[in-house]
């Protein structure tokens, strides 16, 4: 049984219950997401061949700072750095480090800022100097997913409805998706209710109401989904190392449809733009 309740009057922890925000809410939400989409579009200038993802999750922990966040995934269950950085068949949880990006490569960046006690989640893929087609096709079907996703977003609908857009488009395209990690809830919490899976049928999953807040991030290989995570206990690559590519999104719903809180302020959130 879901159970829906007025954000304000729920504890600060995952319940299991969906929060519904109210208009202050989805303002703090503008506020703190439209910190991350900066970010994003600050960090396509500086991805280059050469540079490390060290030296990026270097400028993020520094971009927030000067902006009074914090980097959500910063110690938060152990983990010790201020993004992700998911370099060609790493689905996710990429850990940065000092190994320097290479002519070709394509890399995710997923970025949370904590704002005032909310949560601006999103993530964005990067072309690292001239890449190949295949992964320019990637890159494109990926894009298309996510903003798929986000058009199936609606009051009345349900979540599957979300999972079904994606699956179809990326299947069609000869790509799959990934079906061991989920988009979610989040607010005043960096993952909440409800999950939001990228495949399924639209008949299936939570009734969408106005006043949730949830990401969308659909993981897409150009091979099979199959994934498995690596001995550092967040690493996740393809098993047949294949190149998968992400795109994430926070939206809200509205009572017509939904605001997408993440978009990048430049245009430098679709394929192509962030170069």
């Amino acid at each position: 049984m879901v159970t829906y309740l007025d954000a304000d009057a729920a504890p600060l922890r995952n319940t299991g219950q969906i929060r519904l925000y109210n208009e202050e809410g989805f303002k703090g939400m503008r506020k703190a997401c439209q910190l991350t989409a900066r970010c994003l579009d600050a960090l396509a200038d500086i991805v280059e061949p050469g540079v490390t993802t060290e030296a990026l999750d270097r400028f993020i922990f520094e971009y927030g700072m000067d902006h009074g966040a914090i980097p959500a995934t910063l110690n938060y269950r152990g983990y010790t750095k201020s993004s992700c950085t998911s370099i060609n068949h790493v689905v996710c949880h990429g850990i940065p480090d000092a190994k320097p990006l290479k002519e070709g490569d394509i890399v995710n960046i997923d970025v949370t800022y904590v704002l005032d006690g909310w949560h601006g989640d999103s993530s964005r893929m990067y072309p690292v100097g001239r890449i190949k087609r295949a992964a320019e096709r990637l890159l494109e079907a990926t894009h298309e997913c996510l903003m798929r996703g986000v058009a199936a977003v609606k009051p009345g609908a349900r979540t599957g409805a979300i999972g079904a857009a994606i699956q179809s488009y990326a299947e069609n395209q000869r790509c799959s998706v990934v079906r061991d990690f989920c988009g979610h809830g989040v607010g005043r919490l960096f993952h909440d209710a409800p999950n939001i899976l990228h495949y399924g049928n639209a008949n299936e999953g939570v009734e969408m109401r106005p006043g949730m807040i949830f990401t969308i991030e659909p993981m897409i290989n150009l091979g099979r989904p199959h994934v498995k995570v690596l001995s550092d206990g967040w690493t996740a690559v393809t098993r047949d190392r294949s190149l998968s590519a992400q795109y994430e999104h926070s939206v809200g719903v509205t009572e017509n449809g939904c605001e997408i809180f993440t978009l990048s302020p430049g245009g430098l959130d679709r394929p192509g733009l962030a170069s």
